[in-house]
């Protein structure tokens, strides 16, 4: 048999240790990723070895020749451009079309017994088999699911946590048939997994899968992972091999290459593995689970700690090193201190009494001068847990972790996402920290060619609505984050002005820890004007598209809360033209009282419902988030929020917009479907996160129509035919509009609403759990599916449909958590319901 293996990935999130060589060149225990497979190939019995290269080809080539100092005979095929991994091996069809072949990662470490998934795959007579693993975290790889006899049933690629039905991903070793070949065309770019694998599902071809199971493999896709897989074979619990080809001698856990200088003061700490020609000086300290290249030097009184020294490395005098990565001809001088995660890039020279902070990045070739301490990353972003975008946009620490360089780069990488040319609407809250952040992130994005029309402090809503009016490429909005006064939050829109899609957001990602922003000349620089008319073009679409002349013929009298915002100075005015008598309250600009917490918001909600009272008014409401949201009181002094007014809201739709298609997300209570039945409308459910939501107001080429209103349970409204994103000041004039149309007070219409018995919990679960707990959960979901047990819905997480009730388990996309949802038609089975599954949770926790 013959073998592939795939070396032509640029490793670009193991930068800066690719950045000037290929990933499978870079040292797993002193010797190359790609120079584990090899032997491992032969090992097997495998020596006809085809190489498909392209990202620096000819480092690996010149490293391995024609392969036969390691017994084997490689063959080299090089992309011009890339061809995709199904593209590539089709490219060396001429050498493997004989025979079954097998296709394995030459940047990905594994001991896994060939011999067994060979023999599986003749044995089920397939014509791919894919070797599977169970990893802790799912996100980053391709999900599969097989049947009990190995079938392969569905696959999704690096879904979000809402997707995860399984912990089982593909680990990018095939076992193939050479009539794989006829699915492709010569010189296309295919992938196996997007492109030739689902066809073969498609056309139910024999397509196994072949979990690993006592075998060891790791996707070395990061630094963390890059240490972490040393550390993993040096505790012995793999069949990696350890040290180079040189003789390498092995006591107590302690590997010493070939003409080694230890002194007898020194401490060596097992596990350890020391190349050869290296010098360790009195006093030092190395390991545990360290790793030192070839020629390295350790001077007296050093320590080495948990960390990885590639070759020709030399620590100073009392320095100190700890859980770090420092790549080849590197140079610490004395009395430096290396903390937890940080990679020094090639020939850095760091000099006396440096710190390097942790996490930091150091790229190849620089100098850090004596005394220095080192708080930010050199051409390399400092990349914090999990990804740059969150929930609703990049947040972290005001003016700690998000500081006005960070933002120049956000900046400047969203300006290389777009063309260059392009628009960009920029806004802010009112407070002194989003000022600063917006100026900066608007440098970064004129240094990009990209021209800037900014409005300034301004509410949210207007600023989408002038992303569309102005037919800009997008939008950023700059705010403290809504529910914690410390983080500062950056929204980035497309030109819809709906949150950009998940696919935008990792090629914003890619440039900013690439740094590989657009650089244009002088006279390309973009141009920053100011919107003069953002506020009149959103107030004329907004009369042109009510029926003022309705709401103003209710003559009512309303108690606004404007909680200190900016919406103060814009909407009262708009409320009087339309008629309204209104009492404003904390109604002037404020970032110092603007409440930052949902409990100070409701802390608003009593006194706001006596003056209601008080005043005998209709109604009254209180605006939040920056104008997106809204809570409302009725003229009793009931506080209408959360499900309840979303129940609300839509009965008023359905009444007014008869056959209506609203949109509501999973989590929402069944009780909304009835509601809307009898106008003879449609609820249609979405994921939880808004960016769904809105896109089911978005009018779009090749898909089915936009709904006409949508609404989550904490306030935010969409009306397609205004705009598609959450918008209180609009949705409230509606609101009007609608009472104005039916005749009804708000409390009638609370009176009239079914009641709602919706629950919900948080688990905390480790991330290394929640890929194994969901794998769980959906297979227990398919046997109860395939038994006509049990109805379960997985739009977005997984839904139980229970008797009487539902219940939802989602795994948080950010945190490490797990939400369950429970309804049913009293409180306390729904309470049952949610402690079942929590309980359930619980218990595989254990596990």
């Amino acid at each position: 048999m013959k073998a592939v293996i795939m070396a032509g990935g640029e490793g670009t999130r193991l930068r800066p240790l690719t950045s000037q060589r290929p990933k499978p060149l870079v040292p797993v225990l002193n010797m190359p990723i790609m120079e584990h497979i090899v032997l491992l190939l032969k090992e097997h019995g495998i020596t006809d070895i085809v190489v498909t290269l392209h990202y620096l080809a000819d480092e690996i080539e010149g490293y391995f020749g024609d392969g036969s100092e390691w017994g084997v005979n490689l063959i080299y095929s090089v992309e011009e451009t890339p061809l995709g991994t199904a593209g590539s091996v089709k490219q060396a069809e001429s050498y493997l079309k004989d025979d079954t072949f097998l296709i394995i990662s030459g940047d990905a470490l594994t001991d896994i017994n060939l011999d067994r998934v060979i023999e599986y795959h003749r044995k089920r007579k397939s014509l791919a088999t894919l070797v599977l693993s169970h990893v802790p975290n799912p996100l980053e790889f391709g999900v599969v699911i097989t049947d009990d006899e190995g079938r392969i049933r569905r696959f999704l690629e690096k879904p979000s946590w809402g997707e995860v039905f399984s912990d089982t991903v593909n680990t990018g070793m095939y076992i193939l048939e050479p009539s794989i070949f006829s699915y492709m065309e010569p010189g296309q770019n295919y992938d196996w997994s997007h492109d030739i694998f689902p066809k073969l599902l498609k056309e139910k071809k024999p397509l196994y899968g072949y979990i690993m199971e006592n075998d060891y493999w790791c996707d070395v896709g990061n630094l963390q992972q890059y240490r972490e897989a040393q550390y993993t074979v040096l505790d012995g619990n793999t069949r990696v091999r350890i040290g180079t080809r040189s003789v390498l001698s092995h006591t107590n856990g302690v590997w010493v290459g070939d003409g080694c200088e230890i002194d007898p003061s020194a401490q060596i700490l097992p596990p350890v593995v020391i190349g050869r020609n290296c010098k360790i000086k009195g006093e030092a300290i190395v390991g545990p689970y360290s790793v030192i290249g070839d020629n390295c030097i350790i001077e007296e009184q050093a320590k080495v700690h948990r960390s990885i020294l590639w070759d020709n490395v030399y620590v100073g005098v009392g320095s100190q090193i700890n859980a770090s990565t420092v790549c080849s001809h590197t140079t610490i001088e004395s009395d430096c201190n290396i903390q937890e995660g940080a990679v020094i890039g090639a020939r850095c020279r760091i000099e006396n009494g440096t710190t390097i902070r942790t996490q930091i990045k150091l790229w190849p070739d620089k100098i850090i001068e004596a005394g220095s301490i080192v708080t930010m990353s050199l051409i390399w972003g400092q990349k914090w847990a999990g990804s740059l975008f969150r929930k609703q946009g990049v947040m972290g620490i005001a003016n700690i972790e998000l500081t006005p360089d960070f933002a120049c780069k956000l900046g400047a990488s969203f300006g290389g996402y777009l063309k260059r040319g392009a628009t960009v609407v920029t806004s802010r809250d009112s407070g002194p920290v989003a000022r600063m952040m917006k100026r900066a992130l608007i440098s970064g994005l004129l240094s990009v060619g990209v021209n800037v029309l900014d409005m300034r402090s301004m509410p949210l809503p207007i600023a989408r609505h002038s992303i569309l009016g102005s037919q800009a490429g997008g939008g950023v909005h700059v705010r403290i984050a809504p529910d914690d006064p410390k983080m500062i939050l950056f929204e980035f829109f497309d030109e819809q002005g709906i949150y950009v899609a998940q696919s935008a957001e990792r090629k914003i990602e890619t440039i900013f820890y690439r740094e590989d922003f657009r650089r244009v000349d002088a006279e390309q620089v973009g141009i920053l004007e100011f919107a003069g008319r953002g506020i009149e073009q959103y107030a004329e679409a907004f009369y042109h598209r009510l029926n003022t002349e309705a709401i103003r013929d209710l003559h009512l009298k309303v108690v606004a809360d404007f909680a200190f915002s900016r919406l103060a100075s814009i909407y009262p005015s708009m409320l009087g033209r339309m008629g309204v008598d209104l009492i404003a309250l904390n109604a002037y600009p404020d970032v110092q009282k603007t409440p930052k917490t949902p409990e100070a918001r409701a802390a608003l909600l009593p006194g706001l419902a006596r003056i209601v009272q008080t005043l005998q008014a209709d109604m009254g409401v209180l605006f939040e988030a920056d104008g997106e949201r809204m809570t409302l009181v009725s003229e009793e002094g009931q506080v209408i929020g959360g499900n309840e007014l979303l129940a609300l809201m839509i009965a008023l739709v359905a009444r007014t917009h008869p056959h209506a298609r609203i949109a509501v997300p999973i989590t929402a209570p069944s009780i909304l479907e009835p509601i809307v039945a009898l106008h003879d409308g449609t609820i249609v459910r979405s994921r939880t996160n808004s960016r769904d939501l809105m896109e089911f107001c978005v009018a779009r080429p090749n898909k089915e129509g936009r709904v006409d209103f949508a609404g989550d349970d904490r306030g935010g409204f969409i009306f397609s035919e205004f705009q598609p994103t959450f918008d209180a000041m609009y949705a409230f004039g509606k609101l009007m509009e609608m009472l104005a149309t039916t005749g009804l007070r708000l409390s009638e219409l609370v009176r009239e609403l079914p009641p709602a018995h919706l629950t919900r919990t948080m688990i905390r679960c480790p991330w290394d759990a929640k890929g194994r707990i969901m794998r769980v959960l959906t297979r227990e979901a398919d046997s109860l599916m395939s038994a006509n047990k049990q109805h379960v819905e997985m739009v977005d997480g997984i839904k139980f449909f229970e008797r009487d009730g539902w219940v939802l388990v989602l795994p948080d996309a950010s945190e490490p958590y797990f939400h369950i949802y429970a309804e049913s038609s009293s409180h306390e089975h729904a309470h049952e319901l949610l402690c079942k599954y929590a309980k359930k949770i619980e218990l595989l926790l254990q596990d």
